[in-house]
């Protein structure tokens, strides 16, 4: 090959010389591979001739100054002559970076390494459970300085939000709420038949829908379908700057973005857990007039005996507290999101996920409080 690297190693009675000419670079320096790893280092002194090197690289100067690092680190001398200043430099550059370093990084301990894990993981809730009441505080601000100091609601804002959240959202809670109606009434169906109280099955769908089904399904859809919408949407504007130029022109974002929807979502959830309900109960009446024979007339006296108007109340007292969950956790997530694209998705899946264990978690303390205070 042309102008490929040769080497001349000669022995003398003063030490070892070795003569190195052609380029010494990735393309040339094959030639003189196997010679450079044939070289044992010895107690004689070497000296490496660059003089006729033409051309040299990062691959060849890491040659010669590994020859010089183990014939040095076997206890002989060992020296460059004739380099180029460029040569020089280059090898210089090379053995200044010649440090070592792990492949792959130490294991730590497990336990501790769990233990930070989990440490960092309570500083993060309390760090998140503290900016999220904040931003409640802040919320509430915002809608007592609206009714009491009388400042303009955005009325468009709140019911395009209506729209969305809840006439959009019909047919998909309807579904919902019908097919489960129908599951309940067939499970339930089954379990009473063993005992010959096949009629109670009427109550069942009624007070299970109507007191904790309903609203609870229909937040947990509302959940997943508004809540991450809005921190979706909140995401995007907060990655655009929008909402830092609504900042700088005057404009609130809490009473701007937040509001509006705090309002529309707790005003629907009323409306939707009553819609779900009564469409649960369509469905385990159909069930009920198909697989069992029970009339619609009858069915629908039987409810109006059994249901109690307080499990209506208490439906309807517990939709807009979820909503109000529901629309805050979304709004919040959303004014989290950071400068980068990957975190509205993360914050959208937090949302969804906060909204529902939040719904679930008051549903369970207004099932305390109402047993507590006997009321139904």
């Amino acid at each position: 090959m042309p102008n490929a690297a040769q080497l001349d190693d000669v022995i003398t009675d003063g030490g070892r010389r070795l003569a190195i000419s052609g380029r010494l670079t990735i393309k040339h320096v094959g030639s003189v591979v196997p010679a450079f790893q044939a070289l044992q280092p010895d107690q004689r002194p070497l000296t490496i001739d660059l003089g006729g090197v033409v051309r040299i690289d990062t691959v060849g100067a890491w040659m010669v100054h590994r020859l010089l690092r183990d014939w040095q680190a076997s206890g002989a001398s060992a020296q460059i002559a004739n380099a180029s200043p460029a040569a020089k430099l280059l090898i210089d550059e090379i053995a200044a970076n010649d440090t070592s370093c792990e492949i792959r990084p130490a294991m730590p301990n497990r336990l501790l390494h769990r233990l930070d894990l989990i440490g960092g993981s309570l500083i993060n809730a309390v760090h998140t459970l503290g900016n999220f009441l904040a931003f409640v505080g802040m919320t509430l601000t915002v809608a007592a300085q609206t009714v009491f100091e009388r400042r303009p609601l955005r009325w468009n804002a709140v019911i395009h939000q209506m729209e969305v959240v809840g006439l959009n959202a019909l047919g998909i809670i309807g579904l919902l709420l019908f097919l489960v109606g129908i599951v309940v009434a067939q499970q339930g169906a089954v379990q009473l038949r063993q005992f010959g109280a096949d009629i109670f099955v009427v109550n069942l769908i009624g007070r299970s829908t109507m007191r904790e089904m309903g609203v609870l399904l229909t937040a947990i859809m509302v959940a997943g379908r508004s809540g991450s919408a809005f921190a979706a949407q909140i995401g995007s504007m907060k990655l655009g700057q929008e909402i830092d130029a609504m900042r700088s022109i005057g404009m609130s974002p809490t009473e701007v973005l937040v509001l509006p929807r705090v309002i529309a979502m707790s005003l629907m959830m009323v409306l939707l857990s009553f819609y779900g309900s009564v469409m649960a109960i369509v469905g385990g009446g159909l069930y009920v007039w198909i697989a069992m024979g029970i009339p619609p007339a009858s069915f629908a006296a039987r409810l109006q005996e059994v249901v109690p108007i307080h499990d209506v109340y208490i439906g309807l007292i517990k939709a807009p507290v979820f909503g109000v969950a529901i629309a805050i956790t979304g709004c919040f997530q959303g004014m989290q999101v950071s400068d980068n694209a990957e975190s509205v998705g993360d914050r959208t899946t937090q949302a969804v996920v906060q909204s529902i264990f939040l719904v679930i978690v008051l549903d369970a303390f207004f099932a305390v409080f109402f047993t507590a205070i006997d009321f139904g």
